[in-house]
C-alpha cells in the first residue's frame, strides 16, 4: 500500500466522524493528535512521551473509559511535557463525542500499512493528508494551501544553500520550508556531505516560520518534526511587534494571507515607515526588511494585484522596495490556481542590496495569465506549464529571450507610472480591441447606403407588378 493509498483510507475515516459534527480541517487536527502518538512509536522516537500516554496505552480502554482516558491524554501532553510535544498538544482539545467513533479511528489507524509508509517517508505521508484537506473546497482549509508544483518552482528559483537561514513569516502548514529544505537535501546528497556541525544547523536553526492560527500552526509543527526539521515555528502575528525579531534572513519564501486586517486598523508594527491596512503591503514591507543587506539575501513572495498598483502608501512601499532591493523578476500568475479563485496573483522575486537606494533598475515581467488555459481542480496546474517562464527567468541574457510573454520595463518606465508595477500583460485575444471596432460614421453611411439598396429593390419589383397586371 502506498502513500496515496493510505491518505485516501486516513481521509475516508473522517466520514466516521460526520455524526459528531467534525468539520475537515477539526478532522486533519484530532487526526494529527492521534497520527502523532501513532508515528513516534513507529519511528522509536517516543522518549519525550509520558510511558502511560504513549500509542499502546491508547489502544487499550474501550467505549467511555477510552473517551476520558483520551481527554486525560491530550490536557497532560499539552500541559506537563516539554519541546515539540508540548508545542503540539498546547490547548487540544477533542470535538469527539462518540467513545465508538474515537475507538474505531484508532483502530482504523494501527490497522495501516505503517512498514509502507516508512519506506515512502512519513512526512509525504502527512503532507499528502494536508494537500488533500486543501483541495477539499468544503475544508475552506486553501488559504493556507499554496499549490505544490508553485512551491517547488519558487524555491528552486530561489535555491537556498546550506548554512542559509530561511524564513517563512505566513508559513501556514509549513510547505515552503519543507521544499527548501527537501532543496538542500537533494544536492548535498541528503546532508551526508555536509559536515557534522553543518548538519545540526540545517536541522535546528536553517528552517523557521510564524504562524497566527492556532490549529494551523498545530499542523506545521507536526509537518517540520515529520521531515526532521527542529527550527522554530513561532505561534504569533509576524505584523505585530512580535515580528521586529524576525530579521536577517538569507532567503524568504511567502504567500502571505489575503484581505485586510479586521476592521481595517493598521498594523501594529512601530517600526514601519509606511503603516497601512492593506496585509499585503505590510508583509511585503516586512520581508523586504527581514532579509540581510548583502547583495545575496534573496525572496520569492506571492502577492495579489493589488501590492502592485495600490496608491498613496501602496506607490510609497514599492518605490521602497525598489530602493532597498533588486525586484528583477515578477511572475503574473493564472487565476484559478488557489482556494478563491476570482484573486489575481503574481510572484515578486527580489535581492536585498547592501545599500538603501536604486538598486532596482529594470524589471522583467512573464505573462503566464493571459490567453492561458482554466485552471482548477480538472485541469491542475502543472510543472510543464512553467518551463518557458523558468528558461527565461534563468537565461544569461534576458534581452535575448524570444518570448512574447517576456517583457522589461525600466525604473524610469515605472517610476514615471507612480511605481505602479501591473503591467507586463501581453494583449488578450478574447476581448475584442476597440482598434477592431468599425468607425461609427462609417458604418452608419454604410447602414444607409445599403438601406437605399433596398428600398430601390423594392420599388423597381413594385412597378414592375404593377405593369403585368396593366398588360394583364
Amino acid at each position: 500500500m502506498n502513500n496515496q493509498e493510505i491518505v485516501s483510507k486516513l481521509w475516508n475515516l473522517c466520514n466516521v466522524l460526520r455524526d459528531d459534527g467534525i468539520t475537515y480541517h477539526q478532522y486533519v487536527t484530532e487526526l494529527t493528535y492521534i497520527l502523532f502518538l501513532k508515528m513516534a512509536k513507529e519511528t522509536e522516537t517516543e522518549k519525550e512521551i509520558p510511558e502511560q500516554y504513549r500509542w499502546d496505552q491508547l489502544l487499550k480502554p474501550k467505549g467511555i473509559d477510552l473517551k476520558k482516558f483520551y481527554k486525560e491524554l491530550l490536557n497532560h501532553l499539552g500541559e506537563n511535557t516539554k519541546g515539540r510535544v508540548r508545542e503540539i498538544y498546547a490547548g487540544a482539545s477533542s470535538n469527539i463525542d462518540e467513545p465508538k467513533n474515537l475507538e474505531k479511528l484508532i483502530i482504523s489507524i494501527d490497522a495501516l500499512d505503517w512498514y509502507s509508509a516508512k519506506e515512502e517517508g512519513l512526512g509525504n505521508l502527512y503532507e499528502g493528508l494536508l494537500e488533500k484537506n486543501a483541495n477539499e473546497k468544503k475544508s475552506g482549509a486553501g488559504q493556507y494551501f499554496t499549490p505544490r508544483v508553485l512551491i517547488d518552482v519558487m524555491t528552486k528559483l530561489i535555491a537556498p544553500q546550506p548554512g542559509e537561514q530561511c524564513n517563512d513569516p505566513a508559513c501556514g502548514t509549513f510547505g515552503f520550508m519543507i521544499a527548501a529544505d527537501r532543496y538542500v537535501k537533494d544536492q548535498t546528497d541528503d546532508l551526508f556531505a555536509l559536515s557534522p556541525e553543518l548538519q545540526e544547523f540545517q536541522r535546528k536553526q536553517a528552517f523557521s516560520g510564524s504562524e497566527l492560527v492556532h490549529e494551523t500552526h498545530r499542523l506545521a509543527l507536526m509537518n517540520a518534526m515529520l521531515h526532521d526539521i527542529e527550527g522554530p515555528i513561532i505561534l504569533g502575528d509576524t505584523l505585530s511587534n512580535q515580528g521586529k525579531s524576525m530579521k536577517d534572513f538569507d532567503v524568504v519564501l511567502s504567500n502571505p494571507p489575503f484581505g485586510t486586517k479586521k476592521g481595517g486598523e493598521r498594523a501594529t508594527r512601530d517600526d514601519f515607515t509606511y503603516p497601512t491596512s492593506n496585509k499585503q503591503l505590510n508583509f511585503l514591507q516586512h520581508i523586504y526588511r527581514s532579509l540581510r543587506p548583502n547583495d545575496k539575501a534573496r525572496a520569492a513572495v506571492v502577492l495579489p494585484d493589488n501590492v502592485l498598483f495600490a496608491d498613496g502608501d501602496g506607490a510609497s512601499i514599492r518605490n521602497d522596495l525598489m530602493d532597498k532591493c533588486n525586484l528583477h523578476t515578477i511572475l503574473r500568475l493564472p487565476t484559478g490556481i488557489f482556494y478563491a479563485q476570482g484573486v489575481k496573483t503574481n510572484v515578486l522575486f527580489f535581492t536585498r542590496g547592501k545599500s538603501d537606494k536604486d538598486n532596482t533598475k529594470e524589471v522583467w515581467f512573464y505573462d503566464m495569465r493571459t490567453n492561458m488555459p482554466s485552471f482548477g481542480k480538472t485541469n491542475p496546474l502543472k510543472a510543464e506549464h512553467f518551463d518557458a517562464f523558468i528558461a527565461a527567468y534563468t537565461a544569461e541574457d534576458r534581452h535575448k529571450v524570444q518570448d512574447e510573454r517576456w517583457n522589461v520595463f525600466t525604473r524610469e518606465q515605472i517610476r514615471a507610472k507612480n511605481n505602479s508595477l501591473d503591467m507586463g500583460l501581453i494583449r488578450d485575444e478574447s476581448v475584442l480591441d476597440y482598434d477592431d471596432l468599425p468607425d461609427p460614421i462609417e458604418s452608419g453611411e454604410q447602414v444607409v447606403a445599403q438601406l437605399e439598396e433596398a428600398v430601390d429593390l423594392i420599388l423597381s419589383v413594385v412597378k414592375e407588378l404593377k405593369s403585368l397586371e396593366v398588360s394583364r
